[in-house]
């Protein structure tokens, strides 16, 4: 624990090794989160550059050392709600380049439990994955959400319910 916050320290002074460290450790789950949250994995890797870009830029700001990790899923989860945002606004169809990825990287476990997270709202599949991926409590998520922590725990829970419900059949 202390190496890691020494790295924070390091990179909030302007370490860029320090920094690309800190960044490693979390790749893997800010592109997983990313990619269910978007169901597309270009775009799962744009958001996530443009999320370590802001990260990188605004180190010296991050207030407390220990939350990094949390911190940098901050940036990332609003840069896929401004995706989600523009999705909704295009005309054109989200392409589905999934199957690849689980070829490639063996990051999803089912197909079908692929579809039925997708099978869920955008919002239902946004908070599941900032639960599960990003580790984010139900709190957080309702702050993050601008809503009511009630409200994040039963849309949680329904769309959980939801996913069970698909996998039964």
């Amino acid at each position: 624990m202390q190496e890691y916050l020494n790295r924070v320290k390091l990179a909030k002074r302007g370490d860029t090794d320090a920094f690309a460290e800190l960044y490693r450790e979390v790749y893997q789950d800010m592109y997983r989160f990313a990619c269910y949250t978007l169901r597309n994995a270009n775009d799962a890797e744009d958001v996530v550059s443009d999320a370590v870009t802001d990260a990188f830029a605004s180190i010296h700001k991050l207030r407390s050392d220990e939350a990094f990790r949390s911190w940098i899923f901050r940036i990332l989860s609003n840069k896929c709600k401004d995706k989600i945002s523009d999705y909704q606004h295009s005309q054109e169809e989200l392409p589905e380049d999934l199957q690849s990825m689980e070829d490639e990287q063996g990051m999803l476990e089912s197909i079908q439990v692929r579809k039925a997270f997708y099978a869920l709202s955008d919002e239902e599949r946004f908070i599941i994955s900032m639960h599960i991926f990003a580790g984010y409590t139900n709190r957080e998520i309702a702050k993050i959400l601008h809503m009511n922590e009630n409200t994040v725990r039963s849309k949680e829970s329904r769309g959980l319910k939801k996913m069970a419900a698909g996998l039964e059949i």
